[in-house]
């Protein structure tokens, strides 16, 4: 039976080497993926799926007006699974498609993407995935200072320093975000 899943985690969790993971292992068996990711994430090049341990992928980039759903039903193949990386990026529209993926086109979709932004609000996409997924599962990884669970996000400035107001999205890596736990969040040892 498909299912709609959402896998979320802070910065650095791993998302990004799994959906390549999930995919591979897809494959291996001769089973058809499509892969998307948000047409906003220009950290590698825009319609790339990248891990910061040097893999990537090539990937559908989702912009505005894209039809997920014409996409899938496009394809030559019978596609097994559709991934989504940075789904946190979506909009509520955008995840009612993935919702009519799984449920018209009986295909088993997984996003991958942060819950929550640096002011630890929910992203819009991240929103209604935890509203319409089907199964929701944590991705773990440890505090940047600590030894804790991160959960949320830290923005830096280029000098290192804290930042607290600004837009939602900012596209960055190590360089803009380190994954904290909630306390170095309210109080970071920098």
């Amino acid at each position: 039976m498909a299912q709609l899943y959402f896998r979320y985690g802070a910065m650095n969790s791993g998302k990004s080497i799994e959906i390549l993971k999930v995919a591979h292992n897809y494959e291996e068996q001769d089973k058809a993926v499509l892969i998307f990711t948000s047409g906003l994430d220009n950290r590698d090049e825009v319609g790339f799926v990248s891990s910061r341990i040097g893999l990537r992928r090539e990937a559908i980039p989702i912009h505005d007006d894209t039809d997920m759903i014409s996409i899938v039903r496009q394809q030559t193949n019978r596609i097994s699974c559709v991934l989504v990386d940075e789904v946190q990026f979506l909009n509520k529209e955008q995840i009612l498609q993935l919702t009519r993926i799984v449920d018209e086109l009986k295909i088993p979709v997984m996003g991958f993407g942060l819950k929550n932004d640096f002011q630890n609000e929910l992203f819009e996409g991240s929103r209604y995935m935890l509203l319409y997924a089907d199964k929701i599962e944590e991705m773990k990884t440890i505090c940047w200072f600590c030894e804790r669970k991160a959960t949320m996000n830290l923005r830096v400035d280029e000098s290192g320093k804290p930042v607290f107001t600004g837009e939602q999205i900012q596209i960055g890596g190590n360089d803009a975000y380190y994954p904290v736990c909630r306390k170095c969040h309210t109080n970071p040892p920098l």
